[in-house]
């Protein structure tokens, strides 16, 4: 599961440069939370574009994350790029003031969504692409909000572990805090990613790598010395995530249709 950092860091570039390219964009605009991913993909789209044409959105909840803020703009400053920091507390707070809730997961996905509203919000001032920041981690269990973080327009890391994403940071030269943090969505006060999944993230993508890459048995992955019950886990997380991973599908009722037959843009020029 080991990863050539240089010759990622090569790859992942030349990805978000000719993608941007190839939709007519020279700008980049992306969430920075102050944590590892969002750093890193901050970090390979400065290599690929340049610090001029890469804009960030730090977007906390009040006050309750202002450590997170203070490292983001770090960042910011660290990479030379636009920053600009905007509190979603006054929106999320003005839905709920109406349609009240205990639950914190419901909490958490509107604070996901209210993020990525207004960066596409800003993706259309700045003429800039999103650019996405969820891992491979975090897609193959479903760890991540539809249409909040893990919305995107291209996204460098999806085929990223959490464990290669914090080697490829240390190659990057990520300050050393930033690559110790605890992983974290920044949706409630001491809310951690490991302690909602309930293991930490190298059980987690050791578990994955076997099942995903290398394509064992759940009975062939417990023999080697893991958990069988965390296996399980691990795959049911998988099996009942898989709609976040898919476009919807669409109905198909003509002789041509969107994501069945019509898949390129051959007619554009026709």
């Amino acid at each position: 599961m080991t990863i050539n950092p240089r010759f990622v860091e090569k790859v992942l570039t030349a990805f978000i440069r000719q993608e941007l390219s190839r939709f007519g964009f020279k700008n980049g605009i992306l969430g920075l939370s102050g944590g590892l991913d969002s750093a890193v993909s901050a970090s390979l789209a400065v290599r690929a574009l340049g610090a001029s044409h890469v804009i960030a959105l730090i977007l906390p909840y009040g006050t309750s994350f202002s450590r997170d803020v203070r490292d983001a703009k770090e960042l910011a400053e660290r990479f030379r790029i636009r920053s600009r920091v905007i509190d979603i507390a006054p929106m999320v707070d003005a839905y709920f003031s109406g349609h009240p809730t205990q639950r914190l997961v419901l909490k958490g996905n509107k604070m996901a969504r209210e993020r990525m509203s207004i960066l596409y919000d800003y993706s259309e001032r700045e003429k800039a692409l999103i650019i996405g920041t969820s891992n491979k981690t975090e897609l193959l269990i479903g760890y991540g909000t539809i249409h909040g973080d893990m919305a995107c327009a291209i996204n460098p890391l999806g085929d990223l572990y959490k464990t290669q994403i914090r080697e490829l940071g240390r190659t990057l030269g990520l300050p050393p805090k930033i690559l110790r943090k605890k992983p974290t969505a920044g949706l409630w006060p001491g809310q951690t990613d490991e302690d909602e999944i309930g293991m930490s993230y190298a059980e987690v993508d050791r578990i994955l790598y076997h099942l995903v890459d290398l394509r064992e048995t759940r009975r062939e992955i417990a023999g080697r010395s893991i958990d069988r019950r965390k296996v399980e886990r691990i795959a049911s997380l998988i099996r009942s995530s898989e709609f976040k991973r898919k476009l919807p599908p669409i109905a198909k009722i003509s002789v041509r249709s969107v994501g069945h037959d019509f898949l390129y843009p051959y007619d554009r020029d026709r």
